[in-house]
């Protein structure tokens, strides 16, 4: 089967604060990520989430891993999109409007 992504995968996992935007109650959410690239990622959720659903994700970049080049633990903010829910977790599709920030004094 031939690979569709158009962006690389990698196999890391990272904690996720995750929202749901528009559900009428703020909720925040402390889960993990995995296979994140460019477009997207898989949360590891308690519930599942219906397709479609419009979320609010901080994925925290460990210094360990980003430390030769920043000094810091470096924090991705974005929005997304339910893509896909399974029993362990959600796909998300991510905007394009991601920015990456530096955690200072972490």
């Amino acid at each position: 089967m031939k690979e569709r992504r158009q962006y690389e995968r990698f196999l890391l996992t990272l904690p996720t604060r995750m929202e749901p935007i528009n559900s009428g109650k703020k909720q925040l959410f402390d889960l993990k990520a995995r296979d994140v690239s460019a477009s997207g990622a898989f949360i590891y959720t308690p519930e599942p989430f219906s397709e479609g659903t419009r979320l609010k994700l901080d994925l925290t970049v460990p210094s360990e891993k980003i430390k030769e080049l920043t000094g810091t633990e470096s924090l991705i903010e974005c929005e997304g999109n339910v893509v896909r829910s399974t029993p362990t977790g959600v796909a998300i599709h991510f905007d394009r409007e991601c920015q990456i920030m530096s955690l200072r004094g972490l």
